[in-house]
């Protein structure tokens, strides 16, 4: 039976009591003591015949989620790229896990406004049927800084400002083309955003400036440090997330829209700057700690093809509803301030609207 229409509040994640202050025995029972299941038909009987946005998709565990999207029936992949030609490479392995799947390799840079828009664009004008999910799943950890060109420092760029705006932009797009497919479907379409429990383990020691989000732009207010810089912009995404999923209710066509934790996995890009010694002991930790990246995989498809509306607005961690980041508990005004200044940037002008064209 299709989902009630009545409006659901945002899921219980923000009512969690925080993740304890001392993590590693959370760590310890995560990545070596918790198995997450490998997605199968019999698990997720719901996958065959759908549409999938997923970005970051050529390699690492965007690759690995489409690929297992593929491999349950999955009729249509998106593949959002910032190489095309590597996009095709990819696609082509990808190909093997359905070959009646169509698969469109689309380029996004999330380092670049107009890029986003542009996929968002085509998204809406060459997408004919439903989209059933989006797995925002581009990320990167910089060493150290790098300004795009949106004056930003690309960790934030690319894990905040630009994820965000994708997210806000697919919204209406999603809605629009559930509406137009006629029969509701028997379960809402998803936006699932990775995100990271480095957001819950970070210091943010520049927390009390104001404005907030500029700061992360000068070396002066904020010094970049590259491990903090990677929690704190998954923090910021969690925050911007958390108040547009309170103004916007998975009804009436709208997604569902939640976030997920894959787990500390090894065999992705992520720390793909590191060099030297660094580099070595790291991939030397992943490779020890690290989940394989197919259970990695499998967070994601659970958060598309298992989680519905109680799952809205949450932080998922091994398949289940987890904790927001300490630093919201702490701080409740943090999210409202976040969403604020980051309606100041001005890509996001329409965001108000969007959001007004999608409420009840």
């Amino acid at each position: 039976m299709p989902h009630s229409t009545k409006q659901a509040s945002v899921g219980p994640s923000k009512d969690m009591a925080p993740l304890p202050t001392s993590f590693t025995p959370v760590f310890i029972r995560n990545q070596f003591f918790t198995t997450i299941p490998l997605p199968t038909k019999t698990i997720y009987p719901d996958g065959a015949g759908q549409c999938a946005i997923v970005t970051g998709s050529n390699t690492g565990l965007g690759f690995e989620a489409s690929r297992q999207l593929l491999a349950l029936g999955l009729s249509h992949l998106i593949m959002g790229v910032r190489s095309v030609e590597r996009g095709r490479e990819a696609a082509k392995r990808l190909q093997a896990a359905n070959p009646r799947a169509t698969i469109d390799v689309w380029e996004v840079d999330m380092e670049s406004y107009p890029s986003i828009r542009a996929f968002a664009r085509r998204c809406r004008e060459q997408v004919s049927g439903r989209i059933d999910s989006a797995i925002l799943n581009a990320g990167i950890m910089r060493l150290q800084r790098v300004t795009c060109a949106s004056g930003h420092e690309s960790t934030m760029q690319v894990n905040h400002w630009g994820t965000s705006l994708l997210t806000l932009l697919l919204i209406p797009i999603i809605k629009e083309k559930t509406n137009a497919a006629g029969s509701p479907p028997t379960k809402p379409p998803v936006i699932t955003v990775v995100n990271s429990v480095m957001a819950h383990l970070c210091k943010f020691p520049n927390k009390a400036m104001r404005p907030l989000l500029p700061t992360f732009d000068d070396d002066a207010l904020s010094p970049f440090d590259a491990n903090d810089r990677y929690g704190v912009s998954k923090l910021m995404g969690q925050m911007f997330l958390l108040e547009l999923c309170e103004r916007v209710q998975p009804v009436n066509g709208n997604p569902v829209i939640n976030m997920v934790d894959p787990g500390l996995t090894k065999g992705t890009n992520l720390a793909r700057d590191l060099t030297g010694v660094i580099r070595f002991f790291a991939q030397g930790f992943f490779k020890a700690a690290g989940r394989p990246v197919a259970r990695g995989s499998a967070t994601y498809i659970d958060a598309v093809l298992a989680k519905g509306p109680e799952s809205h607005g949450c932080f998922l961690m091994n398949n289940k509803i987890a904790p927001l980041a300490g630093h919201y508990y702490s701080d409740k005004s943090l999210s409202a301030l976040v969403w604020a200044e980051t309606l100041q940037e001005p890509e996001f002008a329409d965001a108000e609207d969007i959001v007004r064209s999608v409420q009840l």
